[in-house]
């Protein structure tokens, strides 16, 4: 078998979480390998158009971003973390901008540089710093040259995670269930190798591909999370899917999303005849927290039988756009619709889970020697909806605060580590009927996106799970009698979510924040996490 070295630190992910965490695990000069399932550019934080919200205004405060994370939240949120998070912003920023990541802003008389700060959903001020309308590819991109540069660190692209191995599985260890390493299959090659490691950190991000419309790319379907899960974490709140309120609409157009920042600049949502409708629903107007602009545009397509609504920009200095929004503009472009001169048609899209892997402050998961950083984790951050361009700032914190904790010599690492056995594929054939795949992956995203949507009820998410443990029982079959590849090992992931998301959206009596249940239209007196073991 074609097995990779043993490392002291394995990676899963490469996104800001995972890169950001690498380059600091290599300061220690042990080995780092990293691993990236599709190319480095194809990460949830290379599509990020909006920023990183951190307080560097004097007439902003630490604490009114807290009070505007917890009041977006909905009573959910853990407000150690948010403060921890908060508070840890303006220096793991100013890391960044040290490792030549370029933000927009002006030199002052100094030379000095000061940022741009742009205000989001949910703000009371500015305080999003952002590089035009592609944060996230230029935050990936310094990471990228940073981490490439390094020479402890080893990256590893096309790998799939196929599952985590741990002492449960090979060596029962009484002192609990540790992680000792990975499977993972070589998707240019296609065959499955180990690999041993003293830690494991999962970096994976989200899983938006689990809904039929996605902001996300299409490598957002939540491996980590499953993988987790059947690793032996706990998770918590993941009926919390937050929904983006404004991709764009276009029979060509591919998860495309308008970023938040256009109506912080001042662009307003207006039915499809044209009308302003925010101000009927929230103080804040088209400023209005996700969860409210989102179940907003929802209810008037359901009202109007509009396929749309329309995002106006037409009303703002066409120099302007063209300055913060270059790329939006570029992309509408392609499609037909000038923006100085015309509205965007946009619809919800699934877009970021504020649910996840259960984590401590640390990002230590329920697995000792596995730690969740980024969208994979619940940290207690975001609560019932996460605050604008606050999914950033997480990775950095968490990245820190698990480099941190690991690399601590006083606290006495005791570390179990195992040979991991060779991956066994059998006799299985290749997959003789790959339309039992492609059609559960169909089945399962219009499933969610019907039932398990922005608005719930009982009766469809009884629908739902009924539904998805058929959907289940018919991949785990095919899963045991045919050779992996990797679309069976996304939808068997998939799956796998689905059913975890279901069940937690059921257990959930009440409407708070993302999650709106129709038989449970207000929130319950005590705010909790549903967790599930």
């Amino acid at each position: 078998m074609n097995q990779y070295r043993d490392c002291d630190h394995l990676v899963i992910g490469a996104g800001i979480a995972g890169l950001s965490l690498a380059l600091k695990l290599a300061k220690s000069g042990q080995s780092v390998t990293v691993l990236a399932k599709g190319a480095l550019e194809e990460s949830n934080t290379w599509y990020a158009q909006g920023g990183i919200a951190t307080v560097l205004d004097p007439n902003d405060s630490f604490e009114a971003h807290v009070k505007d994370t917890i009041e977006a939240g909905a009573g959910l949120c853990h407000e150690d973390v948010v403060r921890l998070v908060v508070s840890s912003g303006p220096r793991l920023v100013k890391e960044l901008v040290n490792m030549g990541a370029q933000f927009d802003g002006d030199q002052n008389n100094n030379g000095a540089q000061s940022l741009h700060l742009t205000k989001e959903g949910g703000h009371s001020h500015r305080r999003v710093i952002h590089s035009k309308d592609v944060t996230g590819k230029e935050v990936a991109r310094a990471l990228i040259a940073q981490a490439r540069s390094t020479k402890n660190i080893s990256i590893k692209e096309q790998q799939s995670v196929v599952d985590l191995v741990t002492t449960d599985k090979v060596a029962a260890d009484f002192s609990g269930n540790h992680c000792i390493g990975a499977y993972v299959m070589d998707r240019p090659k296609g065959h499955i190798y180990a690999i041993k490691s003293k830690w494991t950190y999962l970096c994976t991000g989200g899983h938006g591909k689990l809904y039929l419309y996605t902001s996300n790319p299409d490598t957002a379907s939540g491996d980590g999370l499953a993988i987790g899960w059947r690793a032996g974490c706990k998770v918590a709140n993941l009926e919390m899917m937050q929904f983006h309120p404004t991709c764009l609409f276009h029979h060509k157009a591919k998860n495309f999303l308008i970023s938040e920042a256009v109506r912080g600049e001042g662009g307003i949502l207006r039915t499809i005849s044209g009308q302003p409708f925010m101000d009927r629903y929230h103080p804040l107007g088209s400023l209005a927290p996700r969860d409210i602009v989102a179940r907003a545009i929802d209810l008037e397509l359901k009202k109007s039988g509009a396929p749309h609504v329309f995002l106006d920009v037409t009303h703002l200095n066409p120099d302007v756009i063209s300055h913060h929004f270059p790329n939006i503009q570029s992309v509408c472009l392609q499609f037909g619709i000038d923006i100085t001169k015309e509205m965007i048609p946009v619809v919800p899209a699934a877009h970021y889970s504020c649910g996840g892997l259960v984590t401590d402050i640390h990002g230590r998961t329920s697995v000792e020697q596995l730690f969740a950083i980024g969208e994979v984790a619940c940290t207690g951050l975001h609560g019932a909806n996460r605050l604008a361009s606050n999914s950033l700032l997480e990775a950095m914190v968490f990245a820190d605060q698990a480099s941190k904790w690991v690399l601590d010599p006083q606290h006495n690492h005791k570390l179990v580590q195992y040979e991991i056995p060779e991956w066994q594929e059998g006799i299985s054939p290749p997959p003789d009927e790959p339309v039992v795949v492609s059609h559960a992956w169909d089945e399962i995203r219009r499933l969610m996106w019907s039932y398990v949507g922005i608005v719930r009820s009982e009766r469809r998410l009884k629908r739902a799970l009924d539904r998805i443990v058929v959907i289940r029982q018919e991949i785990d079959d095919y899963w045991w009698n045919f050779k992996a590849d990797q679309n069976i090992l996304e939808v068997r992931n998939l799956s796998l979510i689905a059913w975890l998301t279901i069940r937690s959206a059921m257990a959930r009596k009440e409407s708070r924040g993302i999650h709106y249940m129709l038989d449970y239209p207000d929130a319950s007196t005590t705010a909790r996490d549903v967790v599930l073991h």
